[in-house]
């Protein structure tokens, strides 16, 4: 039993660490993109993330209100923090096009 515990001990710390990641990423990224995003607006992130993370902090992670933290975590990280990258306000500055390629721009067989 001692190894399972530790295990979920893990898998809990590593849960914090996931959603308080991507909270802070939210909190960086400018209010216009999620707009330009078509995403809903940065507070609505900044809520549902703050409370994935206090959700995590407080509850153990075998309880139901964790798991969905990590959903919602989830989407932001693989739907939302996408589009706000490919957008080139998204809030960091970004080296090149989303029509560069592999070796270089692509410009449409020109």
């Amino acid at each position: 039993m001692q190894g399972f515990t530790d295990f979920m001990s893990l898998l809990s710390i590593a849960l914090i660490l996931f959603s308080g990641f991507a909270l802070i990423d939210a909190a960086t990224r400018r209010e216009d993109a999620y707009r330009a995003a078509d995403k809903k607006t940065k507070p609505f992130w900044l809520i549902i993330l703050g409370l994935a993370f206090v959700v995590n902090l407080i509850f153990n992670i075998l309880s139901f209100l964790p798991i969905i933290g990590l959903i919602a975590t989830i989407v932001y990280m693989v739907d939302v923090r996408p589009a706000l990258r490919g957008l080139a306000g998204g809030g960091r500055s970004r080296r090149g096009s989303s029509s560069d390629g592999p070796y270089g721009p692509y410009n449409g067989g020109r």
